[in-house]
């Protein structure tokens, strides 16, 4: 195997969901954008393929060229061990808005926060900080 990669497939709100995961995580970057052409007028504007890395952790993302709708479930989500209690409430806080609360930012457990949280383009994001 050469590599094993998160691929996320949107239904047309790629480039929105890659601009708010920019606003949201201070250590994403973009190392490949490439945006439909013009063979293809319907989709002007919408990602063909796109390569991120968020801390380090590539992931690849896609408008659909289907009309079929394609949706995201809490059942798949993307772990993240936060390196304090500031970060991850930074994240939480972001994330939340416009957002289902799976569960709410709490202390589970002796120095153990935890959050669940599913963003408003559907992809679900757990947060934890342990101490």
């Amino acid at each position: 195997m050469k590599s094993l990669l998160p691929f996320l497939t949107f239904n047309g709100n790629a480039m929105e969901a890659l601009n708010y995961y920019k606003e949201v995580f201070y250590d994403l970057d973009v190392e490949y954008l490439q945006e439909y052409g013009p063979e293809t007028p319907e989709l002007t504007g919408k990602i063909m393929q796109a390569v991120i890395s968020l801390n380090g952790q590539q992931i690849m993302l896609n408008d659909s060229s289907l009309p079929e709708e394609f949706n995201f479930t809490p059942s798949m989500s993307f772990y993240i061990e936060c390196r304090d209690l500031n970060e991850i409430e930074l994240y939480y806080r972001k994330l939340k808005r416009n957002a289902a609360i799976l569960v709410p930012l709490d202390e589970y457990g002796p120095g153990r926060h935890f959050a669940h949280v599913q963003d408003r383009f559907g992809l679900s994001w757990q947060l934890n900080f342990s101490k």
